[in-house]
């Protein structure tokens, strides 16, 4: 398991959100900046607030020019009743092999039951990691205000 650090390529990831297609990142964002969320699942209160979050950041992230997704070891029902709920716009995979994705960005994987802790990457419009967020537990995680803010300053210096 290798983290991920600022200056990294990012690696192309698989998301399939449901009932579409799979779409892959850092491709999907196409030059853009980007936000790869992993999160815990639907029962997780502290990811549902985070996704919501940048659910409702989401007029100020475009106009930042920030694109975001994320994705979860969860199966599509679930995954498609969450974002029907609360209404998120942006990709949100299901599915996600959770030791793929730790082998490839160094993501926490909690192991009883399965599932990714939470990761966020901040990814430059080359698809290289600005910051990365690791967390081995509930809490620690990339909020939107943050996102745009370091975006903006990076922009401008």
């Amino acid at each position: 398991m290798t983290l991920l650090r600022p200056g990294d390529r990012f690696p192309t990831l698989k998301i399939t959100p449901p009932g579409a297609d799979p779409v892959a990142v850092p491709e999907l964002f196409d030059g853009r900046w980007g936000v790869v969320l992993f999160f815990r699942g639907a029962w997780c209160p502290y990811c549902v607030a985070q996704l919501r979050a940048f659910q409702r950041a989401s007029d100020t992230l475009s106009a930042t020019g920030i694109a975001v997704a994320a994705t979860s070891v969860e199966d599509e029902s679930v995954t498609a009743d969450l974002v029907a709920r609360h209404r998120v716009a942006f990709p949100v995979g299901h599915s996600a092999d959770a030791a793929a994705v730790a082998e490839h960005t160094g993501a926490f994987v909690n192991p009883d039951p399965v599932y990714l802790q939470s990761t966020g990457f901040v990814l430059d419009p080359r698809s290289a990691v600005a910051i990365s967020v690791y967390s081995s537990g509930a809490i620690g995680r990339l909020v939107p205000e943050d996102v745009a803010a370091l975006v903006r300053y990076l922009r401008d210096h």
